[in-house]
């Protein structure tokens, strides 16, 4: 008779797990779990927590419907409990009279009005290490739990152990998810309040060192110049950080306007002659006679111009040469600046245009700024629905380019252009 009803049982069992497989909802997994336990080994009920590493307590995951508002909140602790102690040392327990059991965590039954006698509970491990608890509660008739039980509730928690583990795998990334919004919406309210409240100050500073320059004596000349640079620098990191801030927030916008970016090139690389002079670095430029138009916020495409050439300038040494290019093609126009600077390290290429990255170390760089030129220009020209990258150059040196559409409905040809 025994051996018949084990036989059926078997056959249920499997009959289960082949539902249970079939089945994509993992709460109805776990639902469906407890009750087929209760089912087979005779029990009144039967319980699955699940162990919270943020609180270090186990939660119950799945109940019978009429406890599932009582004890949904109940924090189990792994001292001191039956379920803790199964959790802690990743083995089997059966109790037949929890009475006389110091590790019964008798809070349990008080917030759901029962009364627990025996108990098997059984850990949920995943290649070893324990991520959760399977119960079934009071067998009926006062009747003590067999190897049978056991060998059914075993065969159970193998099935749901790894569905447990995910379960606490998507509340941890959760968590990290929720951590990381935080401190990014903390950056963003700095980033704001940083930019406005120095603009002010920074403005009088630089008006009336600017000012004095006209009316001291020569004798002071270098200590103010020494102020207007320095101020000039705090200014650009202000804007940078304020034209990005804009552009991830929504507010930034662009003034369409026709304008020749073969001229605009000639412009901005001629304002940087000076400064190549001075690091000795020959700055040419190869327009290939083209004067073409195209629609754009001069202004902010003048940005990201600027930014790509102060970062070729700096980081290429004295009687090192730079080269700018532009060309128009079918549906785009293409700048470009190689130079035979120091290059950047394949690992890094993919990261250079995010925020306040750079390939020096704080420690060890030699090279000014804060990380947030090639942002900025990242931003300028994707606000065109235009594409930018970077490459390294075959024996040194470095290639940074920009396509921009000719005609704003086809953003797509330019992406489709170039595939990094």
């Amino acid at each position: 008779m025994t051996d018949s009803k084990n036989s059926r049982n078997h056959e249920r069992l499997l009959e289960t797990l082949r539902a249970l497989s079939a089945e994509s909802d993992s709460q109805a997994i776990l639902q469906s779990t407890v009750s087929v336990a209760r089912e087979l080994t005779n029990s009144e009920i039967a319980s699955i927590l699940k162990y919270d590493e943020a609180d270090e307590h186990l939660h119950f995951v799945a109940t019978p419907f009429f406890h599932r508002e009582t004890i949904q909140n109940v924090r189990v602790p792994l001292e001191e409990s039956i379920a803790g102690w199964v959790y802690q040392n990743a083995r089997k327990l059966v109790i037949q009279d929890v009475q006389k059991d110091q590790r019964f965590y008798s809070a349990v039954d008080q917030k759901a009005n029962f009364q627990t006698h025996s108990i098997l509970a059984i850990p949920l491990l995943v290649k070893g290490k324990p991520v959760g608890v399977l119960e079934a509660i009071n067998k009926t008739s006062r009747a003590h739990y067999n190897g049978e039980d056991v060998f059914i509730l075993e065969t159970l928690a193998s099935h749901i152990a790894l569905i447990v583990e995910n379960m606490t795998l998507a509340q941890n990334v959760s968590q990290m998810q929720a951590a990381t919004d935080h401190l990014d919406q903390m950056k963003k309210d700095f980033i704001a309040i940083a930019s406005h409240e120095l603009r002010t100050p920074l403005g009088l500073i630089l008006g009336h060192a600017t000012f004095l320059r006209e009316v001291v004596p020569e004798n002071h000349y270098e200590q103010l110049d020494i102020i207007i640079k320095n101020g000039g620098k705090l200014k650009t990191i202000i804007e940078n950080l304020s034209n990005i801030e804009n552009f991830q927030s929504g507010a930034a916008r662009i003034r369409m306007a026709r304008f020749s970016l073969p001229e605009l090139v000639a412009k901005t690389t001629q304002s940087f002659q000076p400064k190549a002079k001075e690091k000795k670095i020959d700055l040419s430029l190869d327009t290939e006679g083209a004067d073409f138009f195209i629609e754009g916020d001069e202004e902010k495409i003048e940005i990201a111009i600027r930014n790509l050439l102060k970062n070729a300038l700096s980081f290429t040494a004295e009687d090192g040469h730079i080269l700018v290019t532009v060309e128009k093609g079918q549906n785009y126009v293409k700048f470009t600046i190689i130079d035979n600077g120091i290059g950047i390290p394949n690992e890094d290429l993919s990261q250079v245009f995010e925020r306040f990255y750079q390939v020096e170390s704080h420690l060890t760089r030699q090279h000014g700024g804060m990380g947030l030129g090639l942002s900025v220009a990242k931003v300028m020209i994707e606000l065109h629905g235009g594409k930018i990258w970077a490459e390294n150059m075959p024996e040194k040196g470095s290639l940074f380019a920009f396509l921009l559409p000719l005609d704003r409905d086809k953003t797509n040809d330019v992406h489709t252009f170039f595939q990094p």
